[in-house]
């Protein structure tokens, strides 16, 4: 029986993987990106949908420019909220499942430690609102809809995107002469794509639904997560530790927002694989690495 799959978002670093996780396993991939279809438009995301009559729709798309959501908060949510209700409500005529993801800053940062998913969201900006919003939509449309809360995602695929991701913007500024600033006082778990695409495959594939936890499975600050990807990547440039007072930014961001995965243990998943591990293979991988294409 063929198993469709729509995937919205997909030449981004993470859809790009889920193309590939899900065309390695049979599935038939729709691959859209937003020049194909506008997830705010709601007839375009209907009629793309009905025409796949996919088995699983899985949103990768988003408005992730933290900053810039301050001063335009309302394309943020359009992008980020209404364009998920629009996903939702064709699910529904479709009977698709709907594969929803969403972040890490969804919560304030104050628990001082890995967030759970029963712990209460307190979004700190425009960013962070849409997102929550978005999985609102979701469960407010959808009986059994599976949202996935993430942080700092990196791939290969980074090299072909326009905002690439913390590690490419690390490797490319280790090829400058000056030295390179990085918070300490930021705790997240940075995300592997490929590994996070084959564990929502699993998910998906066992007819899970619900809201998850996929993050890297560790807790580290942003600085020394760019130590282990100069060491790893056998560079030297010039690091030094900085913190929140001397990096400001338009918008508030969670000081330590890493997320603990043991629900999706819980669940039978494989557990995902260690950072140091992944940044290794990540760097491994980026060096063959080729932007994914529609046939």
């Amino acid at each position: 029986m063929q198993r469709n799959a729509v995937i919205f978002g997909g030449g981004g670093q993470l859809g790009v993987e889920l193309c590939r996780e899900f065309e390695r396993r049979g599935w038939t991939v729709k691959r859209f990106e937003r020049q194909m279809v506008d997830i705010t438009d709601a007839s375009k995301v209907e009629e793309a949908i009905a025409a796949a009559d996919p088995k699983v729709v899985l949103n990768a798309a988003a408005y992730n420019q933290v900053d810039i959501a301050e001063s335009e908060p309302v394309a943020a949510y359009e992008a980020n909220a209404l364009a998920v209700r629009n996903l939702a409500m064709a699910c529904r005529q479709t009977d698709a499942q709907l594969v929803h993801y969403s972040t890490d800053y969804v919560f304030d940062g104050t628990k001082g430690g890995p967030y759970v998913e029963t712990d209460t969201p307190h979004p700190l900006g425009a960013y962070a609102v849409s997102k929550l919003a978005g999985e609102l939509y979701a469960q407010a449309y959808l009986d059994n809809p599976l949202v996935i809360r993430t942080s700092g995602v990196f791939g290969p695929a980074g090299r072909f995107t326009p905002r690439g991701n913390f590690l490419e913007l690390m490797l490319r500024l280790a090829t400058g002469n000056k030295p390179i600033r990085v918070v300490e006082d930021y705790i997240a778990s940075p995300t592997y794509a490929p590994a996070m695409a084959s564990r929502t495959a699993d998910l998906v594939e066992r007819n899970i639904g619900g809201l998850f936890h996929l993050g890297g499975g560790e807790a580290i600050s942003w600085f020394k997560y760019a130590e282990m990807i100069f060491e790893l990547a056998d560079l030297h440039p010039q690091l030094q530790a900085t913190d929140a007072r001397e990096y400001r930014t338009p918008a508030r961001r969670p000081k330590f927002s890493a997320l603990l995965n043991s629900k999706l243990e819980a669940a039978g998943i494989t557990p995902m694989p260690a950072l140091r591990e992944a940044v290794a293979e990540c760097l491994r991988a980026r060096a063959g690495a080729t932007a994914h294409r529609s046939a």
